[in-house]
């Protein structure tokens, strides 16, 4: 059984931040379970490109107000506490952060842990 607690993540090596946002990783792939889980802050104001070409992620919100823009059809959701949308076809999209919101995030095959956005807004693929 894998317990952990947000306080315990923070300003460790589970905890990785961006420009946009800061991701508190509550499981990776060393923890065996087959996706990793993560706690994350966009900050107020910003907007985050994004396409996960190596990984499958679903996302549910948890706090905040903002905007996802699904690059492929340039259709445009709002986002707030209850809603979830998963990534199923690796769409490239824009995430607006109108406040600061917080992220409930799993990905599938789970991240290592030090994964940040390349210049294309891909996760790379680690072992």
């Amino acid at each position: 059984m894998i317990v952990r607690n947000l306080r315990e993540i923070s300003g460790t090596e589970r905890e990785t931040s961006a420009k946009t946002w800061t991701s508190r990783r509550l499981l990776l792939k060393s923890d065996g379970m087959g996706f990793s889980l993560h706690d994350t802050i966009l900050y107020a104001g910003t907007a985050t490109e994004m396409e996960y070409q190596n990984h499958l992620e679903a996302v549910y919100c948890i706090e905040g107000q903002g905007r996802l823009k699904d690059l492929t059809n340039d259709k445009e959701y709002s986002i707030e506490p209850g809603t979830m949308y998963a990534l199923s076809q690796n769409e490239r999209h824009i995430l607006f952060a109108d406040t600061q919101l917080r992220m409930v995030c799993a990905f599938n095959p789970p991240i290592v842990g030090s994964e940040t956005h390349d210049e294309n807004g891909v996760y790379p693929l680690l072992e």
